[in-house]
């Protein structure tokens, strides 16, 4: 019987251990979250990526790979090279997990660009990439090259590179979305200057929510510099809804719809945003809204300007009259006295003084107010002035002063903020050639395409337009002046 205890007691005091060793971690667990969530990030991605790792018990941890700012910046730009076509459009592979990153200088927490090529970001790196980029402070793009990202992973990095304020360019290569969420990452709000989606799959219905993004009638990205669009599945549709973002939109300066499948109806809609066109119904309601706007709020800030002028032209005399009451009656009449008369004689002379003093920073509002909307009680403080300075360097091209009137219709000034236009290695024919010469002949001082890219499309090199397509370009491309025509057809993007 004492064998049998002590079996039964054995065999008790190892269910206990194994049922504490269980609980034990359990409790871990629940500390390794806790302890991530109140990490504290140092900027030092060698010391922060494992850690943040480890705490999430992860057991396959990528290395870190750090390295000085690389002498090249092609393949940061993402240039639509011949080259780089047969490297893009390789299927998918998953190397030995890696993240690379790059220095401003030897100081570890200087991390300037942040690198993953070729292999499966999971949800757990991407909750430690999400905590870990706050903490760089002098990050300035991050790069993605098939790394397997979800929609869900986008929606929530675009949610953090809000909060980096140096960020401005990222690089998402080779990550079809099933979603297509790729236009979140240029919406109005967003600080984004560079952005690059090649090689994701993008169709017509993304093109379209891009387009949406790029511009309505009612709101624009005015952050947005360079969006490279190369080696997607764009088509007629696709370039329409581009084309249509580009109408309103007075920011982006190079576009790349190159290696796509846009043809001549593709082609025609981008041609003719790059010259006047007639307003919509939508943008003639949006800009009669915006000008009625415009000038209830200048009445707003005459009348507030005149009230407010009013009551400091009034407060000499009342001050005097106040500090009298102390004084006897015979002084206090001397002094009322000679308060009334330049009260009664200088009190408009004073007001419009005043008035004018007032109209200082009102005329300098005034001015940015035939740009923008401005708000009477904005024009009080300084740092609200500050503000609309920043807000109106963008103006809405609806408040265009050269809009005209003919044939009952409005036409708006073409889009002459886009310098550059890769269309190369598309469907394009002869036949929409003539529309993209028309602009360029008519291009003035004002601003308009410095590039334009059309090679290896349907039509012969020969082809007497797309000379004189070239020879126009040569003289305005600065690129083209010190590099060859081996090197332009290419076919590099911006």
């Amino acid at each position: 019987m004492s064998r049998k205890r002590q079996k039964e007691k054995t065999e008790k005091t190892n269910a206990e251990d194994e049922t504490s060793r269980n609980a034990g971690q359990t409790l871990n667990e629940k500390l390794s979250a806790q302890t991530f969530d109140e990490y504290q990030c140092s900027g030092n991605v060698e010391i922060d990526f494992p850690g943040l790792c480890a705490l999430l018990d992860m057991k396959d941890i990528p290395a870190v790979s750090t390295k000085q700012p690389a002498s090249s910046t092609a393949e940061t730009e993402g240039g639509d090279t011949e080259d780089g076509r047969s490297q893009i459009n390789a299927a998918p592979f998953w190397s030995k997990p890696c993240l690379q990153v790059e220095l401003e200088i030897e100081d570890p927490i200087s991390v300037k660009n942040l690198k993953i090529s070729g292999w499966r970001v999971d949800e757990q790196i991407a909750r430690v990439l999400q905590k870990m980029l706050v903490s760089l402070s002098k990050l300035q793009s991050i790069q993605f090259w098939q790394a397997g990202l979800t929609d869900r992973m986008v929606i929530s990095l675009m949610n953090t590179i809000s909060l980096c304020s140096n960020l401005k360019a990222v690089t998402l290569e080779g990550n079809p979305l099933p979603e297509q969420s790729y236009h979140l990452l240029l919406s109005e709000d967003s600080t984004l200057t560079h952005l690059s989606l090649r090689n994701n799959r993008i169709g017509d219905e993304g093109a379209r929510l891009i387009g949406l993004a790029l511009s309505t009638a009612r709101s624009a990205n005015k952050n947005l510099l360079s969006l490279n669009l190369a080696f997607n599945s764009i088509g007629n549709a696709g370039a329409a809804h581009i084309a249509q973002g580009l109408r309103l939109n007075r920011a982006l300066l190079c576009l790349s719809l190159s290696n796509n499948q846009i043809g001549d109806l593709g082609a025609a809609h981008l041609a003719e945003i790059l010259s006047e066109f007639a307003l919509t119904h939508e943008e003639v309601v949006e800009r009669r809204k915006l000008l009625l706007e415009k000038t209830q709020a200048s009445s707003l800030r005459v009348d507030s300007d005149h009230s407010l002028a009013g009551q400091l032209s009034s407060v000499p005399s009342s001050t005097s009259l106040s500090v009298s009451k102390g004084e006897n009656k015979g002084k206090k009449k001397e002094a009322l006295k000679k308060d009334e008369k330049p009260a009664a004689n200088k009190e408009n002379p004073k007001s419009n003084k005043r008035s004018s003093d007032m109209k200082v920073p009102q005329s300098k509002g005034s001015k940015l107010g035939s740009k923008e909307k401005l708000s009477p009680q904005e024009d009080k403080s300084g740092t609200a002035l500050n503000e609309e300075v920043e807000a109106v360097e963008i103006v809405n091209p609806l408040l265009d002063e050269s809009v005209q009137h003919r044939d009952g219709e409005l036409f708006l000034p073409g889009n002459k903020t886009l310098t550059s236009l890769n269309l190369a290695g598309n469907r394009i024919t002869e036949k929409s050639l003539p529309l993209f010469l028309t602009p360029l002949e008519m291009q003035g001082e004002g601003g308009g395409l410095l590039r334009l890219c059309l090679q290896r499309n349907r039509f012969p090199a020969e082809c007497e337009i797309y000379v004189k397509i070239k020879e126009r370009m040569t003289l305005t491309d600065p690129l083209k002046q010190t590099i060859s025509e081996q090197t332009e057809e290419e076919g590099r993007g911006p």
